[in-house]
């Protein structure tokens, strides 16, 4: 079988039907590949020539190419015949509601197991670290004290500011008919410094902090580069893991003590110039209100905050798929995770100082 002209994609294909209607019907035993006078071709002479192949394999023929075939052509034909003609369509195929709850349902026990698995690492990790021999490199640490804690300064403070000022605007609707508007200050610093100056930076730091831990560890797994410490003796729960859960359960409470102080701020902002309360009188119901019980509880909130968000987004980095779309799911993953048990750790923390007293 001869190739001879031009074979250009943009040119119209020759008919070569007679041609693969002759293969068909030959008694032949082998086919024999030549281009005496083949001038200027590109792929689409391959796609020919390889489905050429393909038919005369298929009926047991011998295939033979011609030193006169260019060698471009051949390596073409040889790799597309390397990897075998998928025969049907890949069907993705919905699982239907009953199916998807005995799957979560089933994949539970797993899911928990490795969990606590992730969790055992992370102790033997501490207990490495306080006897001084874990691989945790106190650079790494300081870069994650800064990613954590200096580099969120900014969005803390926009978020926390306006917090305090929504916090103003909506209690000063009920407060105003009883006449008790200067009580807003007493409202919004009980409010930011026992519960919502941590909720809102943990979330923050959620969205921010712990997707990047997935999305950096992650990638790290797709590379590769989790195999290679594991491969130098170096465990990925020292070097991975600890230096991002110190920085984070470090930083966590004194970015919220920062948007504490932030949102009081915005609270002053609403009551002295657009409530008209006397700045003074202001401050003074702040600082009355104020306890070290209700720092001390947000302060709490923020350490347990942090320790649950550095682990979600250390777990999901390392539990990642080794693929781009693994690494956007683990991403979403330590976000969600991260808020559910924010929210969790909110209900458990509030029932027990409750319980305490505090």
């Amino acid at each position: 079988m001869r190739v001879s002209g031009n074979w250009r994609v943009h040119l119209p294909p020759p008919d070569f039907a007679q041609a693969i209607g002759l293969l068909e019907l030959s008694k032949a035993k082998s086919l024999e590949l030549t281009s005496d006078e083949l001038h200027h071709w590109d792929t689409s002479l391959a796609v020919v020539l390889t489905s050429l192949t393909r038919r005369a394999t298929s009926r047991n023929l011998h295939v033979r190419r011609d030193d006169s075939l260019p060698q471009g052509i051949c390596k073409l034909i040889d790799l597309a015949m390397a990897v075998p003609a998928r025969t049907t369509a890949r069907t993705r195929s919905t699982p239907g509601l009953l199916e998807w709850i005995g799957g979560v349902a089933c994949s539970l026990p797993d899911k928990s197991l490795d969990l606590v698995s992730f969790i055992g690492e992370i102790a033997l990790s501490l207990g490495r670290l306080f006897r001084g021999k874990a691989f945790c490199d106190a650079k790494e640490v300081w870069t994650c004290v800064k990613e954590a804690g200096f580099d969120a300064l900014p969005i803390v403070a926009l978020i926390s500011l306006l917090v305090g000022l929504i916090l103003a605007f909506v209690g000063v609707v009920q407060l105003h008919l009883f006449g008790a508007e200067i009580y807003v200050a007493s409202l919004v610093a009980i409010g930011m410094t026992r519960i919502m100056g941590a909720i809102m930076t943990g979330i923050v730091v959620a969205g921010r902090t712990g997707a990047s831990y997935a999305a950096i560890i992650g990638s790290m797994q797709v590379n590769e580069e989790v195999d290679a410490f594991a491969s130098l003796g170096v465990p990925a729960a020292d070097y991975l893991v600890l230096p991002r859960i110190i920085a984070l359960t470090t930083m966590l409470p004194l970015l919220v003590l920062y948007a504490d102080f932030m949102g009081i701020l915005g609270g002053f902002i609403v009551g002295s110039l657009i409530l008209g309360i006397d700045p003074l009188e202001y401050l003074t119901y702040t600082r009355a209100s104020l306890r070290y019980t209700h720092l001390f509880v947000g302060v709490a909130h923020g350490f347990a905050f942090g320790l649950v968000v550095a682990v979600a987004g250390c777990y999901h980095g390392l539990r990642c798929e080794r693929s781009a779309a693994g690494v956007g799911a683990a991403t979403t993953g330590a976000v969600v995770n991260s808020i559910v048990f924010i929210i969790l750790v909110t209900a458990v923390l509030t029932v027990l100082f409750n319980v305490v007293g505090i």
